[in-house]
């Protein structure tokens, strides 16, 4: 009995000493291996810094965006350390592990891309905006039905505050795909008002007054002047269009330079004795009109006295 557990262990030690020698003849063998995998690793680790700082620098001078330049930094180094990582593994002969690390990549990024749809879409067409640059924070744009500042824009939102104070959470998918409005990409905005004046006024005159009164106001910008056209006869007054430019970076230079120029166009009419005429109904009375109502009145207190 004691011979056979004696024997049982010798096997046993044998086959382990063999392993453990045959594991060390192998790694000895795969040692010049070991070192080229490990010096390219280290060459991409190095290389992939590098790269993360060429495209950061890049990157900094289409979009302000930090979120998006990081993001974009991070994937480019990533991608640069991932080559190498598999170049490694090929130099150590581990052919089947990158084979089966890729096909894992693919089918977890194919599943992912299904159940994240939205979010990808929202996220790259983050990415498209912020290297196109239609627009930055601070700028007043119009999309989707809204109106507003842009406050922030991060990978899956543009943040814009309307006029009266409501904070409004635009996808990025949603502003990519749907017209935009820029108001403050040029710097100036055009103001467009509609007044009339009475029949009896000189239109000439009119004319003239309203376009002085509008270049004297403190954000009109004269390089692009003041256009005015009359458009209709009215019930009650010729109407006319005055088209001119302002300076414009925030809303309130578009709303003050509206309200002055409606402010200087009235005050300036009353100087000159212009009329902007109420809404004037004429009452014609009779069965063909023309008739006074005291006439028809008493029409129809006589007929009633007979």
């Amino acid at each position: 009995m004691n011979q056979e557990m004696e024997d049982e262990f010798v096997d046993v030690y044998s086959t382990l000493t063999e392993k453990l020698i045959n594991w060390l003849e192998t790694t000895i063998a795969m040692l010049p291996n070991l070192v080229v995998a490990l010096l390219i690793l280290i060459a991409f680790f190095i290389l992939g810094r590098l790269v993360r700082k060429g495209v950061k620098h890049m990157l900094e001078k289409t979009t302000s965006n930090k979120t998006i330049i990081n993001l974009l930094e991070t994937i480019a180094g990533v991608l640069i350390i991932g080559i190498g990582f598999f170049i490694a593994l090929s130099v150590l002969k581990l052919d089947g592990a990158v084979t089966s690390l890729l096909a894992g990549a693919g089918i977890i990024g194919l599943a992912l891309g299904f159940a994240f749809q939205d979010i990808a879409s929202n996220f790259i067409s983050g990415v498209i905006l912020s290297i196109r640059h239609p627009f930055g924070i601070g700028d007043i744009i119009e999309t989707n039905g809204f109106y507003g500042e842009v406050e922030n824009m991060n990978l899956r939102n543009t943040i814009i505050r309307t006029p009266k104070g409501q904070v409004v959470y635009i996808p990025n998918k949603s502003v990519f795909e749907n017209p935009l409005e820029n108001f403050t990409s040029t710097g100036l905005r055009r103001i467009d008002l509609s007044c009339g004046v009475s029949y009896g006024d000189d239109l000439e005159k009119a004319k003239e007054v309203a376009i002085e009164a509008v270049k004297g106001l403190d954000n009109y910008n004269a390089e692009k002047g003041v256009e005015l056209y009359y458009e209709e006869f009215g019930g009650s007054s010729i109407n006319f269009n005055i088209h001119f430019w302002v300076n414009f970076r925030k809303n309130p230079d578009f709303l003050s330079a509206r309200s002055d120029a409606i402010i200087a166009i009235t005050q300036a009419f009353d100087e000159n004795d212009i009329m902007i005429p109420f809404p004037i109904r004429t009452l014609d009375f009779g069965i063909r009109g023309g008739e006074k109502l005291n006439t028809m009145l008493g029409e129809g207190y006589q007929s009633r006295e007979s």
